[in-house]
């Protein structure tokens, strides 16, 4: 069977898409990609924003348009917050969160889906490289057991859950055999990774240094309250990548009360500084929420000083919406939205500003990429894109034989400049 795998939202969502794809190539499905035509299709949905829904709701309709003929099953938080909604919108199965990690199996069992096991994938074939993915994002833990006013994702995730370690490790192995040089931890609350049963992921990703191989290991988000001092001495192994997303969502400390967060900004720059101090040329990235309801002019001007204070290597900017469920949608005055709008751009400028000034500070320098995805030019020419271990995006500019032998590979680059855009730096091979 042709199946068709799409996904919206976080990177947690993604690792759970890639289980789905090898689970169903080891039953001998195909997974295909939009271009064909799929008589299965598997979606992913998001509902951490209003906008969100909207935008499952949305790509939903569009791919049973696409594809009339094709069965659909629906998962992820939209189908489990919303479910009576997404039943009503022509899918043939609905897959909530707490039984997404069985979809393949229920798929299988519901839809009579048939299993040829004598066409399976070939050993050595990844399915990531289908989905045109050359990292792989491992689900190591969901579920959070905080409750930022804001947030949708710990009603829909329900209760922290921590995967096996030997699980962890077993799957690592087995997509750095199939040719993946990357892996990304990832989870809800990934900080959060062994509250339930007794560990804690420096152990985690200790054992994962210890008993793999793969060359470069990620981490996902992590919120800063949840890094010790002492982990910074995993950073000692250079299989472990110098970049930390660490979201701050806001600079002013009355804000962050209201969001229920557990980080002050003294302790998130002391965080930065100690980081910076003891990992050399780590890569700081956030995310921030503008227009909170309260956020008073002064409010908004700590955020922009701290902001500059801090210096980040990139920000993810998001306006804030209300979300129904969440504490947030009831609080009182609301920014109004043109306001909002104003200071996003403010921030937006300021975040690009410092992405620049960051990636600058590299030029000159050779540093290892892991080569991944090529575009084709409008003059016809080709560039193949890739990252640094502290997530500096390098484009190169190659003929379709060099792209083919560079795509997942790594090999170091010279930094010679950064695009007019400001979007990647230019590199040549070392």
């Amino acid at each position: 069977m042709r199946i068709q795998l799409k996904t919206l939202g976080c990177r947690l969502n993604e690792a759970e898409l890639e289980t789905w794809a090898r689970q169903f190539q080891e039953d001998g499905h195909r997974i295909v990609g939009s271009e064909e035509d799929a008589e299965l299709l598997v979606f992913n949905s998001c509902a951490v924003t209003q906008d969100a829904v909207r935008k499952s709701r949305n790509l939903l309709r569009k791919a049973a348009r696409e594809n009339p003929g094709a069965k659909l099953v629906l998962s992820g938080c939209y189908a489990t917050l919303n479910q009576a909604e997404a039943e009503t919108l022509g899918v043939d199965l609905v897959v909530g969160n707490a039984d997404k990690h069985r979809l393949v199996e229920i798929a299988k069992e519901r839809l009579a889906l048939d299993t040829m096991p004598t066409q399976s994938t070939e050993p050595g074939e990844s399915a990531l490289f289908r989905l045109g993915r050359h990292r792989a994002f491992i689900k190591v833990q969901d579920g959070c057991r905080y409750r930022c006013t804001y947030c949708i994702v710990t009603v829909a995730r329900g209760e922290e859950r921590s995967r096996n370690p030997a699980d962890i490790i077993d799957e690592i192995n087995r997509l750095h055999g199939e040719g993946i040089q990357e892996a990304v931890l990832t989870g809800v609350h990934l900080g959060g990774y062994g509250s339930d049963n007794g560990s804690h992921l420096g152990a985690l990703i200790q054992e994962v240094l210890d008993q793999t191989t793969i060359p470069r290991l990620r981490l996902g988000s992590l919120e800063p309250w949840d890094i010790p001092g002492m982990f910074v001495d995993l950073f000692a192994s250079p299989r472990l990548m110098p970049h930390l997303h660490l979201p701050l969502q806001s600079g002013s400390d009355s804000v962050l009360k209201r969001m229920a967060r557990r980080c002050k900004t003294s302790e998130f720059a002391a965080l930065a500084e100690h980081l910076r101090r003891q990992v050399p040329n780590i890569n700081i990235t956030t995310d921030l929420i503008v227009g909170f309801p309260g956020e008073t002019g002064t409010e908004w001007e700590e955020t922009l000083h701290f902001v500059r204070q801090i210096g980040f290597g990139h920000t993810h900017v998001f306006s804030f919406s209300p979300r129904e469920g969440t504490a947030a949608a009831t609080m009182p005055a609301p920014v109004h939205s043109g306001i909002k709008k104003a200071r996003s751009r403010a921030l937006h400028e300021l975040a690009e500003q410092q992405k620049r000034d960051f990636a600058a500070r590299h030029l000159g320098r050779t540093l290892p990429v892991l080569w991944e995805g090529t575009r084709r030019l409008e003059d016809g020419s080709a560039m193949i894109f890739g990252y640094t271990p502290n997530y500096l995006k390098v484009g190169l500019t190659i003929t379709p034989e060099q792209g083919a032998d560079l795509s997942c590979h790594i090999s170091p680059a010279i930094l010679t400049g950064l695009a007019d855009t400001g979007d990647f730096l230019i590199g040549k091979l070392a």
